[in-house]
């Protein structure tokens, strides 16, 4: 490969503000680049991780009119952690609310890591306002991929990371992680919340990129990890809300007609290869780029590089 593509230099929003959904939650969200350009919705990953000012850089401002903001209960969103009237379908319409309020027909749809599931989630519910997709670590949250980062797979190969996160359960919640945590992080207690959270969120911080970074450290602070681990785990919990375990896969041929990029590292230790793989199985329409010497993060370098040539592509 020859020289990678980067970010965008950085820019800011030109609006920005807070949605109210009528059920408890206050959406913050932001408009950037050219209010006259493309649209598209950037949909972050977690759930609960929230936005940052780079997410902006992947599309260039000339060209794109970008909708990007934080999902219920984490980043600027209100209330913070909470789990109230949070589920994917909620998400979904919040998506579809922001739409509206945008003024737009159609956008671009990107998502990376749980931004895939809701990016797939919602373009199957509203295929007629997808205009293209960028998919990246793909997750379509099957009970395997979910037994794979929090039971017995991805442990294999972070034995010591994982052993953190096992170090607060006995020996009969270790056969079920991801309800100990749950009982840990719902506790009414906010200092047996927060030292789940902690051991959850680095858990995944660590492993997202095929070599240790410091940004990794940004998880274990408190806000941050609060509502990362509580979301997450309520999410996983309820196995995402779907209907029936192949739920994102059955419906493919809902959306088989969008245009559609698929980015993947080779070495994704949060979400296996194998995932995009069986997506790109049921939509071979889709292009699929698998990125060798690459984790799960987006901005590691091959990974970015497919994304940013994707958004540029599609912005022609």
């Amino acid at each position: 490969m020859g020289q990678l593509r980067g970010l965008y230099p950085a820019y800011e929003p030109y609006d920005s503000g807070w949605l109210e959904t009528g059920d408890g939650h206050s959406i913050y969200w932001e408009l950037c680049g050219n209010p006259q350009g493309k649209p598209a919705v950037f949909i972050h990953g977690g759930p609960g991780g929230g936005i940052a000012p780079y997410h902006r850089q992947l599309f260039d401002p000339t060209q794109y009119k970008v909708m990007l903001f934080d999902q219920r209960g984490c980043g600027q969103s209100k209330p913070h952690a909470s789990l109230d009237n949070n589920t994917t379908w909620h998400l979904v319409e919040d998506i579809e609310r922001l739409r509206e309020m945008a003024g737009v027909g159609q956008w671009l749809v990107f998502g990376g890591s749980w931004g895939s599931t809701l990016a797939l989630a919602y373009a199957q519910k509203h295929p007629e306002r997808v205009s293209e997709m960028v998919l990246r670590g793909i997750f379509t949250l099957r009970r395997e991929e979910l037994l794979w980062y929090y039971q017995d797979g991805a442990s294999r190969f972070f034995p010591d990371k994982w052993q953190r996160v096992l170090s607060i359960l006995s020996e009969e919640e270790q056969k079920d992680v991801i309800a100990a945590y749950r009982k840990r992080l719902t506790s009414p207690d906010r200092a047996v919340q927060l030292e789940a959270a902690k051991l959850w969120s680095l858990w995944e911080g660590e492993t997202v990129t095929l070599l240790p970074t410091k940004s990794s450290a940004s998880f274990g602070e408190d806000d941050f990890a609060l509502a990362f681990a509580r979301i997450e785990n309520h999410y996983f919990t309820h196995n995402g809300f779907l209907t029936h375990d192949n739920q994102l896969l059955d419906d493919v041929p809902l959306i088989r007609h969008i245009p559609t990029v698929i980015v993947h590292g080779r070495y994704d230790m949060a979400c296996q290869v194998k995932n995009a793989w069986d997506l790109a199985h049921r939509w071979p329409e889709a292009k699929l780029h698998i990125v060798e010497g690459a984790g799960h993060s987006f901005d590691e370098p091959g990974i970015l590089h497919q994304l940013m040539i994707a958004t540029d592509n599609f912005a022609k």
